[in-house]
């Protein structure tokens, strides 16, 4: 039998030119990589993301593709994107889903699990 399956990779950056921590406000950018390591083509169609800042403030976010593009991945083919959010203390965490879907149209989701969000400063 057929087996759909993403993994997802996910390296965090501070963004110090995007963030004003008097106003409360902490830029992050996050780079994902997306490997389909199953043996079907597959898509990358919406995603769902829980932000949430060390204060316990929460944030969901859903929407269509990621950065505008809904990629077809092959067996062994990735996809590399680079987006920010931003949250009102020094660190926090974010976890997401992304839903996809088989070239014969099963749906199956991709969890992101959940990665940290943290200024080098706040690490004092």
């Amino acid at each position: 039998m057929s087996r759909p399956e993403f993994t997802n990779t996910v390296v965090v950056r501070p963004l110090p030119e995007q963030s004003d921590p008097a106003s409360g406000e902490h830029a992050f950018a996050y780079t994902i990589t997306i490997r389909n390591t199953g043996d079907v083509t597959a898509q990358l169609i919406a995603r769902h993301w829980v932000i949430t800042d060390a204060e316990g403030h929460t944030e969901e976010v859903r929407g269509l593709a990621v950065v505008g593009h809904q990629p077809l991945l092959k067996p062994g083919e990735s996809f590399e994107y680079t987006s920010w959010t931003r949250i009102r203390a020094p660190h926090g965490t974010m976890r997401g889903t992304f839903f996809c879907m088989t070239e014969d149209a099963h749906p199956f989701d991709s969890p992101v699990p959940e990665f940290g969000l943290t200024t080098a400063s706040s690490l004092h």
